[in-house]
């Protein structure tokens, strides 16, 4: 065998282990982005299921707040029907946190209801989440960005789309408003 030939199938060897790297590269950037996804996933959903036990102890001192309640409900069932969409999610966590910040307004007007044992747990509980939560979007956007590098980089971009890797969507919230936590420190 010529030497010409020889560093021919070198070559050829080279780019197919470049190409085999890329794409495990790949694939393991989506997976840990789904990965990352799936802990926002399971945060959310203990944040779905601890509202309506927080809503319902807050009606009981403030049975006149129909139209708040109805939000949050609206809000809830927003998220919960939009799973699998992170653009979307994004903005139904959003709604959802918003009407949360005023139930916790509406709470600070009853005295009793912020002494009562079941309320400040349901406010420590939720804070806790909030805060899990946040650490769980922190980490997907981490995943999400690293994974974004290697589809949109020469010349992982040329596998990518070869493969159809596509980039991932962040959890962003779209306003100033959305993105602040509810406050549920217990007074």
């Amino acid at each position: 065998m010529s030497t010409g030939i020889l560093i021919g199938i070198g070559a050829i060897v080279i780019v197919l282990a470049a190409i085999a790297a890329l794409y495990n590269a790949l694939v393991r950037g989506k997976n840990m982005v789904e990965e990352a996804w799936s802990s926002i996933d399971v945060q959310l959903k203990r944040r779905h299921d601890l509202v309506p036990n927080l809503v319902s102890a807050v009606r009981q001192y403030a049975s006149h707040e129909k139209n708040l309640f109805d939000e949050i409900s609206t809000a809830r069932a927003r998220s919960l029907s939009v799973q699998g969409d992170v653009a979307a999610q994004a903005k139904a966590e959003g709604m959802l946190s918003g009407a949360l910040s005023r139930l916790f307004a509406v709470a600070e007007a009853y005295p009793e209801l912020k002494a009562s044992e079941n309320y400040r747990q349901l406010q420590l509980s939720l804070a806790s989440l909030e805060d899990e939560i946040q650490m769980a979007r922190r980490y997907y956007n981490g995943a999400a960005r690293e994974q974004n590098d290697r589809v949109r980089q020469f010349p992982g971009n040329i596998v990518a789309g070869f493969f159809h890797f596509a980039p991932a969507t962040y959890f962003e919230l779209d306003s100033p408003a959305e993105r602040a936590v509810p406050d549920v420190s217990a007074q």
